[in-house]
């Protein structure tokens, strides 16, 4: 689970919009880019927009 401080600075670098954790998919999600971006291990999100899977 991310950190709740990290969640609060953390922006889509698309669009640079609020995103939000999904807890089930362990992902961070920017709706109006639809874009998924993935986890890694020891909680570290991976925001680059090439690694982002669309929806």
């Amino acid at each position: 689970m991310l950190d709740e401080e990290l969640l609060k600075i953390l922006a889509c670098p698309k669009c640079k919009g609020d995103i939000r954790y999904d807890k089930k998919e362990n992902k961070l999600i920017c709706d109006k880019c639809r874009l998924k971006y993935k986890i890694l291990e020891g909680d570290i999100p991976d925001m680059l927009i090439e690694d982002a899977e669309k929806f």
